[in-house]
């Protein structure tokens, strides 16, 4: 099989972009007093999966995180300016995006996400790295949902057994096999970038 028959699939939160959020619990944390668990519970449980699939606007989510939080309105601006701050996108990586798409391979990144990546990937140089952004908060689903999958598949006119999805989230990458695609759980750029190699390899 060669490249042009193949597809790839990416996770940003984890894998494109360097988990940054024990740094920032750590920081936070300290700063109102809170154990990093606890400051993390603040963002996340309760659970955030209106805003991940796009049935909750993130300023509302904010709202809500404000007041377990309870701080005020220009705290809570810092912290999520502080947050944008500290995303950072893995060169290599996404280097080899770049380097697919141009070499006929058809690539997605698919992402659990609140609204607001695209404009940050756009506003970073970064929305052209994929053929298509699948991003859960758009598409009203989130991995390890079947359908966002089968979106992004579908968006690439792409089969399941000619695809590699890479994620961090091991429960992901177990929902993408069973819909007949191969899987690599990311644990660093090296072994990740090595079994897109291995992928996209003529057979």
């Amino acid at each position: 099989m060669s490249p042009r028959n193949r597809s790839v699939l990416i996770d940003a939160g984890g894998v494109l972009v360097p988990d940054y959020l024990p740094g920032v619990a750590a920081a936070w944390g300290e700063r109102l007093g809170l154990s990093p668990a606890d400051f993390l519970a603040a963002l996340y449980d309760g659970n955030d999966t209106g805003v991940l699939i796009g049935r909750v606007g993130e300023d509302a989510w904010w709202d809500t995180v404000r007041e377990r939080l309870r701080i005020g309105p220009d705290l809570i601006g810092e912290l999520r300016r502080d947050l944008a701050a500290r995303e950072t996108w893995d060169a290599a990586l996404v280097a080899r995006l770049r380097t697919l798409r141009g070499a006929g391979v058809p690539t997605a990144v698919v992402s659990n996400t609140w609204p607001g990546l695209r404009e940050r990937m756009t506003d970073g140089g970064l929305v052209d790295i994929a053929d298509e952004l699948v991003l859960s908060c758009e598409v009203g689903c989130a991995k390890p949902d079947p359908r966002i999958y089968e979106i992004a598949l579908g968006r690439l006119g792409a089969e399941p057994e000619g695809s590699l999805f890479i994620d961090d989230m091991p429960a992901n990458v177990t929902a993408a096999r069973a819909l007949g695609m191969a899987g690599h759980v990311h644990t660093d750029t090296a072994s990740t970038l090595d079994r897109i190699e291995e992928f996209i390899a003529p057979v």
